[in-house]
């Protein structure tokens, strides 16, 4: 087993609130120990030394909205071309979601995903299972049977379920285990063939727009049935400032209620669609500036619990269309924190609080021994230059795919190095 010496970094645990500058130890595959009053004697004459002249170092990012082609859609996204993205952002643990070919609604296809993440990822790769089967909105999975078989989550992935009884039931059923109940809110009826936000420009630009009320009704009748019955709910993505005020409502009621947000909804609007650019085609669609402002706002306060890639790679055939007939969906593994970082450089939200977010926040939320610096835990570590300027060129990116909103946009930060179990997966 390797030892690593992290020296002079900027340690941040945004759990526990620890922010020093000091050292840190990786010692067979576990953090040993950190602190500034380590290695007062030296570091040890066997460790390899990863100089970090202030850079921040602080626990691997947690992914947990990863959409990927494997199985049945390869040419988009397999689970190691995805892992690849996820180590050059940072990203040491994704979350996939249930949305392949076939579904991921049986244990068998739970283990596949296992073993395949085992013999080809270089992250950590967690599934969530789908709520229903074929993902249909029509019956429950056996929730209980695959969360056995590793399933951290249940989620229908892109699709609504609209059926309130059986939503109730999920809810329901997923008390006697503590499962996560995650929802993507949209209301089919309402969203119709809409492909951006409703509104002026959507008007201007001849498109189909999407009401934000398709999102909140949602989120509204969601919100009624977890205090039926008490399940642990989820909005995958909220996007707008009255869903935001109906996820507050619900917290301030004591409601077991989380949320999350994408790093693309957080620093894009309704304008980078620009002239018809289909890369900004997203679902949900990009909302209007002072939508994206309570966004950040929300993330900032707590009221948004996690922020999420939302990672949906698309083939250039699907992509390269007129804007109403390309389909939805961007890439964001290798993004998430370069991009989210330009509101810490704005000062809308501190650093400590959006590595909150990207890293304990979602860990606990899914019962992952992940997202913490402590000793003991697994060495799952990033380290980041957050001032470091960049320009994102597509041929560069680890994606299969290449449909990135950001793309040939300036940044500012990135990681420098990624560790994966006490071992670097990747370097910049």
């Amino acid at each position: 087993m390797s030892t690593i010496a992290f020296l002079n970094a900027r340690l941040i645990d945004p759990a526990s609130g620890y922010d020093e500058t000091g050292h840190l130890l990786v010692k067979d595959e576990l953090i040993a120990d950190f602190g500034p009053a380590l290695f007062k004697d030296g570091a040890p004459s066997d460790a390899e030394i990863i100089e970090c002249n202030g850079k921040v170092l602080c626990p691997g990012l947690v992914d947990m909205r990863v959409f990927t082609g494997e199985p049945g859609a390869e040419h988009r996204e397999t689970l190691g071309s995805a892992s690849k993205a996820a180590a050059a952002g940072g990203v040491t643990t994704i979350i996939v979601m249930p949305n392949t070919t076939p579904v991921i609604d049986d244990v068998a296809l739970v283990d596949f995903i296992a073993r395949r993440a085992r013999d080809t990822a270089i992250v950590r790769v967690h599934p969530m299972g789908a709520l229903t089967k074929g993902l249909r909105g029509e019956e429950m999975t056996e929730m209980g049977l695959l969360g056995e078989a590793g399933a951290v989550a249940f989620t229908d992935g892109t699709h609504y379920l609209a059926h309130p009884q059986i939503m109730r039931r999920a809810l329901s059923y997923a008390t006697f285990f503590d499962a996560l109940i995650v929802q993507h809110a949209h209301e089919p009826a309402l969203v119709a063939d809409g492909v951006m936000t409703e509104g002026e420009l959507a008007t201007r630009l001849g498109l189909q727009g999407i009401p934000k009320a398709a999102e909140v009704i949602a989120i509204e009748r969601d919100l009624r049935l977890v205090e039926i019955t008490g399940g642990r709910y989820h909005v995958s993505q909220v996007t707008c400032i009255e869903s935001i005020e109906a996820i507050r409502l619900a917290k301030a009621k004591g409601l077991p209620v989380t949320c999350g947000a994408s790093a693309a909804h957080m620093t894009l609007n309704e304008n980078d669609i620009g002239k018809y650019l289909t890369f900004c085609k997203l679902d949900p669609p990009l909302r209007r500036e002072e939508d994206r402002q309570a966004l950040v706002e929300a993330v900032a306060d707590g009221t948004i619990d996690v922020v999420v890639s939302g990672h949906d790679p698309q083939d250039p055939e699907t992509k390269r269309l007129p804007f109403q007939q390309a389909a939805f969906g961007a890439i964001g593994l290798e993004t998430l924190l370069p991009a989210t970082l330009a509101l810490v450089h704005q000062e809308q939200i501190t650093l400590p609080r959006l590595l909150q977010t990207m890293t304990s926040a979602p860990a606990d939320l899914l019962g992952l021994k992940v997202g913490h610096m402590r000793k003991g835990a697994a060495a799952d570590l990033t380290l980041i230059d957050i001032d470091v300027p960049w320009i994102l060129a597509r041929d560069k990116l680890k994606s299969k795919s290449k449909n990135s909103p950001w793309d040939e946009r300036r940044m500012q930060g990135r990681a420098l190095h990624t560790m994966v179990a006490g071992k670097i997966v990747h370097s910049a």
